[in-house]
């Protein structure tokens, strides 16, 4: 196996900043990437060794693995070492090298793809679960988790993007959930795509499920007897929901079209079910008690 020098792959010098290291992996990235090259094969494993060769140099704690390596690797050249002859096995990693990239590191040029080399899974062990075999096909992605509102799921939000000097407004259509991706094409510094993975926060007036929602709403038990009004939330503000004489507790009362939108179709929503939670009271008066028995008594006859 090679030794691989990254500092040259990039064009920088051993002694280069973070700042160098990203700005010429930047530069390269951009006249290098396979959709600019299309069908070109030779810019493909440019692209490829690059990336590689950044995801290294630019983590502190992979580029001081890989510096003490080249500093072993050097000295074995200068005692007149062949190649081939070096001892790889005591810079061998079965760990992972995978790291947890944030949009800020997006625009800055960390994160990457996969195709890399045997060399770099013998000493990192990988990356995000790949190894040496594994052979870039398209361009790298990356995920960044984006927190809203139930509110905002039910009537979209607009997120502004920020850094590295770039700002990228995205929208998050109406009916997103939990899990739900939104791709920013290009988004990344390399030109690959960015996608957003959505956290939609809870709320306690409601349970979801899909485009449906779910709301307990509690009655007395003279309504639940005898019928009557009661205000209810949706999505939309308060409604009053009229309940019909002798509603049972846990009765689900459908309103149609109170619910979420649907994601691919926003103009079509689900429906909001209530759920008639009957309380009943554990003090009566004394007159409530004797009108209650009266009608006891003249429903037993």
């Amino acid at each position: 196996m090679d030794y691989k020098d990254y500092y040259q792959v990039l064009g920088v010098s051993r002694s280069a900043g973070a700042d160098e290291i990203r700005s010429a992996y930047r530069k390269l990235a951009l006249k290098y990437h396979p959709d600019r090259n299309p069908g070109d094969k030779q810019a493909e494993e440019k692209f490829k060794e690059m990336n590689e060769a950044y995801q290294v140099l630019s983590d502190p704690q992979k580029r001081a693995r890989y510096d003490q390596l080249g500093s072993a690797y050097s000295s074995y050249q200068r005692g007149g070492g062949q190649q081939g002859g070096f001892d790889w096995s005591q810079w061998y990693s079965s760990g992972a090298g995978g790291q947890q990239v944030n949009y800020d590191d997006l625009f800055s040029g960390a994160g990457g793809g996969g195709g890399f080399s045997d060399f770099f899974s013998a000493i990192f062990g990988g990356i995000n679960g790949m190894n040496g075999d594994a052979r870039m096909r398209r361009a790298p992605q990356y995920e960044q988790a984006v927190t809203i509102s139930f509110q905002e799921a039910y009537e979209g939000a607009t997120r502004l993007l920020e850094g590295g000097g770039r700002r990228i407004q995205v929208r998050i259509p109406a009916g997103a959930k939990t899990g739900t991706k939104v791709r920013v094409a290009g988004g990344a510094p390399d030109g690959a795509d960015l996608y957003l993975k959505v956290v939609v926060d809870g709320d306690a007036r409601f349970e979801r499920d899909g485009a449906d929602l779910y709301a307990p709403v509690g009655i007395d038990v003279f309504t639940a007897l005898l019928g009557g009004e009661v205000e209810v939330p949706t999505m939309g503000g308060r409604v009053k929901l009229t309940i019909p004489a002798g509603t049972q507790p846990e009765q689900k009362i459908r309103l149609s079209g109170r619910g979420m939108p649907q994601l691919k179709n926003p103009q079509v929503k689900g429906d909001l079910y209530v759920q008639v939670k009957v309380h009943i009271p554990k003090n009566l008066t004394k007159e409530q008690r004797m009108l209650l028995q009266k009608v006891h008594e003249l429903d037993k006859s």
